[in-house]
């Protein structure tokens, strides 16, 4: 006689993968609650336009200390009327994004070259420092449109600066500590309540 021993089969039955899946897209709809995505993405590029417009402050401060005879409007631009972007599509005076002028009544120069000699959105030539530029190229806004993006303005005469970022919108509010004279837009450069 032979002996015949009964296998089970091992596996999962058909409600029982149904009940992972669910618990699954339950724990999947509370991790994107909870972890909003959309809010993460946006606190990531404030983070990189306060870290650019750092560099950018910190390369021009460079260039002012070490170039023999600093310009700071490329020598034929007359930067007291003008303030400078790299994005395109803005009109009207004061580098103005979503109807708020970043410069006063200046007038919009738009550039999209991002190098860092005279010819790059932001006249000065970085690349004439003593070790030359500190940084490889301009940086841009990551979202770079008409409501988001770069500007730059200055005061050839007495040396300063000033660049601004983005219109206010978060609740991480930087821009009415950042010292300069508009409450709704981060402001860095060496005299920002003065342009």
């Amino acid at each position: 006689m032979k002996n015949f021993c009964s296998q089970s089969k091992k596996g999962f039955t058909l409600v029982e993968l149904l009940i992972v899946i669910g618990i699954l897209a339950i724990l999947a709809t509370v991790t994107v609650l909870v972890l909003n995505p959309a809010q993460l993405f946006a606190q990531a590029r404030d983070s990189q336009r306060i870290a650019d417009i750092g560099t950018l402050r910190k390369a021009i401060a460079y260039y002012l200390s070490t170039a023999s005879s600093p310009d700071l409007d490329g020598a034929t631009i007359d930067c007291s009327t003008r303030c400078y972007v790299q994005t395109t599509g803005l009109t009207g005076n004061g580098c103005a994004g979503a109807g708020t002028a970043r410069h006063g009544t200046k007038t919009v120069t738009i550039d999209a070259d991002r190098t860092v000699d005279v010819t790059g959105w932001i006249p000065v030539n970085l690349a004439s420092s003593t070790s030359g530029s500190p940084i490889s190229v301009l940086p841009v806004d990551p979202t770079n449109n008409t409501t988001y993006f770069y500007s730059y303005a200055c005061d050839n005469t007495n040396k300063t600066f000033e660049s601004a970022r983005y219109i206010q919108g978060g609740s991480d509010d930087k821009e009415s500590t950042d010292g300069g004279n508009n409450n709704v837009m981060f402001e860095l450069g060496t005299a920002p309540l003065n342009l």
